[in-house]
């Protein structure tokens, strides 16, 4: 459970585009969500590799890896302050969550009965929530301090390093897997839903500070703040999400959710209203809460003795954090205007509509 609170340590990547645009102001949106490619790029090109790692050296040994490069990428802001200096420290940041989401999950399945791993998923998803929820709170109130927003990185390395020492003095029996390749094809509608969830999941985290500023005329401090109602609502979401998954199916679990989310997007827009779109974000944060648990834990469960494979190329979908993003910060600068990244997100949010039959049938 405490790899999934150092996994949602990438979710700063949110706030930390903000206050990078705030102090380097010469940088245009559309630069600035470099910081994000640079980050989610990672989990296109090495969530394949990291599966084949891992069914050499284990999952135990990867996720300890992982937290290794947590611990260099949270330090490097501190030695050095530039754009190009962020732009490292989120690659590795991007390095050490892919190790860290292809291999915790199929970790979870070696210390859990199968009967639970849904319920398991989805208590790691709310850890990872809390973690989110914590990151724009933790950089406003350090913002004081000696190092500014940026003593939020020293803290990061101080738990991923207590991450790593505690998991490495863990005793864990790994399964025995199979060594097969996993076709594309049985987990490609999956894999695409992944893609769509953590694209519209960064774009939100990245756009919504702005569009707060935007539309209510908030300072960077009030707005990033902004965030943490999202991260709340996840937060709420996962833990009604890890009860309510005890007595109804996942397949209607997320036909509820995907449409709960949608509501909230699009409601967004219509208002100029601090609090309606806080309680707008809000509904968005709880209906998407529990998306990503449910269709992982699906996946698994369909073709379980090739877990190790199935959570590499589920994990080649986070990259969507890398390619929505940019898009919607061309769109802004061509536009002028966060509105449009909001539509264009409800618009994309509209694939988990089209795969409902799908997970139906799973």
């Amino acid at each position: 459970m405490f790899g999934f609170f150092v996994m949602g340590f990438v979710d700063i990547v949110g706030i930390t585009t903000s206050y990078v645009k705030n102090d380097f102001s010469h940088l245009t949106d559309t630069m600035v969500n470099l910081i994000s490619l640079s980050c989610f790029l990672w989990f296109l090109v090495l969530s394949i590799p990291t599966g084949m790692l891992m069914n050499r050296i284990g999952r135990k040994k990867t996720v300890l890896l992982s937290f290794a490069f947590h611990v260099l990428a949270m330090c490097l802001p501190l030695v050095a302050y530039d754009f190009t200096a962020i732009l490292i420290a989120f690659a590795l940041i991007g390095i050490g969550n892919t190790l860290l989401q292809v291999s915790l999950n199929p970790l979870v399945t070696d210390v859990v009965a199968n009967d639970k791993l849904t319920g398991t998923l989805t208590l790691g998803q709310f850890v990872k929530a809390v973690s989110s929820f914590l990151g724009p709170i933790l950089a406003a109130w350090v913002t004081g301090s000696f190092f500014g927003w940026k003593m939020i990185f020293p803290i990061y390395a101080g738990l991923s390093l207590l991450a790593l020492i505690w998991l490495w003095l863990t005793p864990i029996q790994e399964k025995q897997q199979e060594r097969k390749n996993i076709s594309f094809k049985v987990t490609l509608a999956f894999f695409i839903g992944i893609l769509v969830l953590v694209g519209v999941d960064v774009g939100i985290n990245m756009t919504f500070p702005k569009f707060l500023m935007e539309r209510c005329d908030l300072p960077l401090t009030d707005a990033g703040m902004g965030n943490s109602v999202y991260f709340f609502a996840r937060t709420v979401g996962a833990f009604l999400g890890g009860i309510l998954l005890m007595k109804y199916s996942e397949s209607k679990f997320y036909i509820y959710s995907v449409w709960i989310a949608l509501a909230g997007l699009i409601l967004m827009t219509i208002s100029t209203n601090l609090w309606f779109i806080l309680g707008c974000v809000a509904v968005f944060g709880i209906g998407y809460a529990n998306l990503f648990s449910i269709i992982f834990s699906l996946s698994l469960k369909r073709v379980p003795e090739k877990a190790n494979e199935v959570s590499a190329l589920l994990i080649v979908g986070v990259s969507g954090g890398a390619v929505l993003p940019p898009i919607l910060g061309v769109i802004t600068d061509s536009f002028h205007s966060q509105l449009s990244a909001i539509i264009v997100l409800a618009i994309v949010w509209c694939y988990l509509i089209g795969i409902m039959r799908k997970i139906k049938t799973t």
